[in-house]
Order: structure tokens, then sequence, then C-alpha cells
């Protein structure tokens, strides 16, 4: 009869006393919400508006997403033009709700100039994790603004997520030093690594140029296959966000001229892998990049990447 009486305040108990207050956070990329929530742990409700696969350049708010932004007590954008369309939106919503874009503090001469836009900057400065440890202090200080009771909070676990950036930029030099000097090119379908190349001395070559919108053309084409054949290049990579369109028809290309390159790899750049999985982890997008890139050329890292968590069969 206890027993019962006391399940029975206890379930009352529960349904009267409020759950703890979560802040809602909505931010633009995979890698931006995963740092929130690490950083933000139970004290956040975050949702990413851009999921696997989606590219940020080209991204127009939905109208669901406008009525997300509208309610949430933080959003959380990268800028440096990355989400190019969304821009005006951002400068509106500023005006009436915290509106933080996270990568505008970069300190300037740490920032390489995008080649499409004059006085404008390439916004992937989360492929190299050094740099992200930028974004990811810019991430704390807005939590701690909107919610300063648990500012302590926040500060803690940051410094926890800044440790493990730190591991995986270490994983990452090791890993990448053992690609040989001459095998070390990065080509892809866009110039999203060049924080990356900078980072671990790699010649990074894109097929299109920064923004996904610019285009391809015949002539670009044709002097990356030339490329490819006079230095022996052969490994091009693809990446999860873009079409492989043209790295197909580079591969045809060289394939016409009689040399076999193959596709090393399929990259995460402008997102992350699926939600709940390593590989939708801002760490497990690094780790997976770097393991990919240094295995197809001909460097030496695990196969399931620097704490054996990367999915099998990569």
């Amino acid at each position: 009869m206890l027993t019962r009486l006391l399940s029975a305040f206890s379930a009352v108990y529960l349904l009267i006393t409020p759950a703890v207050a979560q802040i809602t956070v909505v931010a633009t990329t995979g890698m931006i919400a995963d740092t929130a929530r690490a950083i933000g742990g139970d004290h956040v409700d975050v949702r990413a508006l851009m999921g696997p696969g989606v590219d940020p350049h080209a991204y127009r708010q939905t109208r669901s997403d406008i009525v997300a932004m509208t309610r949430a007590d933080l959003v959380l954008w990268h800028g440096l033009y990355l989400e190019a369309q969304m821009e005006e939106f951002f400068e509106d919503l500023g005006r009436r709700r915290i509106v933080v874009a996270v990568a505008e503090a970069m300190p300037r001469n740490l920032l390489l100039a995008h080649e499409d836009y004059d006085n404008r900057f390439d916004p992937h400065v989360w492929m190299d994790p050094d740099l992200w440890r930028r974004v990811a202090a810019e991430i704390r200080d807005a939590l701690a603004e909107v919610d300063p009771e648990n500012a302590a909070f926040y500060l803690a676990s940051a410094e926890s997520f800044l440790t493990e950036l730190d591991t995986v930029s270490a994983y990452a030099r090791e890993a990448l030093a053992s690609v040989p000097e001459d095998s070390r090119v990065l080509l892809t379908a866009h110039d999203a690594f060049n924080y990356f190349g900078q980072a671990y001395g790699f010649e990074v070559l894109g097929i299109q140029g920064i923004s996904t919108e610019s285009e391809a053309g015949l002539v670009r084409i044709a002097e990356l296959v030339d490329l490819l054949v006079a230095r022996n290049i052969r490994a091009v990579f693809v990446e999860s966000s873009v079409s492989d369109r043209n790295i197909r028809a580079l591969i045809e290309g060289a394939a016409a001229r009689g040399h076999e390159v193959r596709i090393g790899g399929e990259l995460f750049s402008d997102a992350m892998g699926e939600p709940g999985s390593y590989e939708g982890t801002y760490i497990g997008m690094i780790d997976h990049n770097v393991t990919i890139i240094t295995r197809s050329l001909g460097g030496d890292a695990p196969e399931r990447g620097m704490s054996g968590q990367l999915s099998a069969g990569m």
C-alpha cells in the first residue's frame, strides 16, 4: 500500500513540476548546430536548417524555417557570404531577434580571399579545426548572452569541445603528413578545401569556384584533364553536397587521354553526414575527410579513423 502511495505521489510530482527550460536555437548549417549542441548540452534545443547533402550557397529559407527562426531564442548563421541567398533575411531578423553570424568575427588576416567576389572571403573555415575554435568561442558567448544563468556551464562545455578539436587537429596533422609530398594534391568538385590545404600543406583544386553557384566550363575541365595527365594524379574526390557530374566528366576526359583516374572517396564539404551517425558530428566529419584523403593519396591512417568510429566500408 505504501509503495503504491509513493508511486502515485511521484507521478503527480512529475506532472506538476515544470521541466528544465531550454533555450531554442536555430542554426543554418550542421557544423554550427553540432557545435551548439556540444557546448549547450541539455540546456539547449538546437535545430539545423540544412541537413546532409544540402548546399548552403544556394539555400533559401522555407516557410517553416522562417517560423522557427522568428520563434527562436537565438539564431546562429555562418556569415562570410556562405548563406548568400539568406543575408537580407538575417539582416531584417536581427532587428527583432538575437541573430549571430558566428564566423564574421574571424580576424581578417586569418581569412582567404574569395576568388569570385571582391572584398569577400572564403567562408569554408570549418575545414581547419584550429580556425573552428574561434567559431566555437562565438557560439559559447552567444549562448551565454541569451542564457546568462548557465554561462559557467557553457564555458566548461566549450573547453571540453576545444579539447576535442585539438585531438582531431593533431590526428589530421600526423595522418596527412604521411602522404607523399608529390601526392598532396586534392582535386574536388568545388573550392571548399582551401583552408584545409593551407593548414596541412596540400595543393587544392576545385572544378567550380568557392561558391557552387559558379559554373565550370569546358575550358576549365580541359585544363584540369591536362593537369591530371601531366602530374600523374590518380585520385579525385566527390562531395556529399555537390553533384558529381563535373568529376565524372573529368575522369572520362582523362581516360580519353589514356590516363586512369579513380574516385578516392566522398568528402563532406558544406554539410556533414547523417544525423545520429559519427560522421554527422563536426569531429566525425573532419575525421572522415582526413582519413579518406590520407588513405586515398598513399598515406597511413586507420581504416576506421582516429578512434575507430568511422563507418565500415568507406
